[in-house]
């Protein structure tokens, strides 16, 4: 699993969150946070999907959003690992306000 660097997302609270940038096909161990699935070009990132698990290594089997992800071409996933579900509820809410992400449903 190679990291491809960082990138910072803000959230409507001025709180920043620092998330690790992966290729989209990377497999992750059994570990609970934020993810962050984007279009990477010339280290610019297209918002395409923000969203929270309890299980890196598994959610990505058949995503209810696959399709809109390879519409927008993605090539990227970056994650703020969290244990907390109560923290990454509130991390995820605090992010979506700031940014529109392609394929999250506006009524988040």
């Amino acid at each position: 699993m190679a990291k491809l660097g960082t990138i910072i997302l803000d959230g409507c609270s001025s709180k920043t969150y620092e998330f690790s940038i992966y290729s989209i096909d990377t497999n992750f161990k059994q570990l609970g946070g934020i993810y962050y699935i984007s279009r990477r070009e010339n280290k610019n990132h297209t918002h395409i999907y923000l969203g929270i698990t309890e299980d890196l290594s598994t959610r990505f089997d058949n995503h209810h959003k696959q399709d809109c992800f390879d519409e927008n071409e993605a090539n990227c996933i970056s994650i703020h690992l969290n244990e907390s579900e109560e923290e990454r509820e509130l991390i995820e809410k605090d992010i979506l306000c700031k940014y529109n992400f392609l394929c999250n449903d506006t009524n988040n």
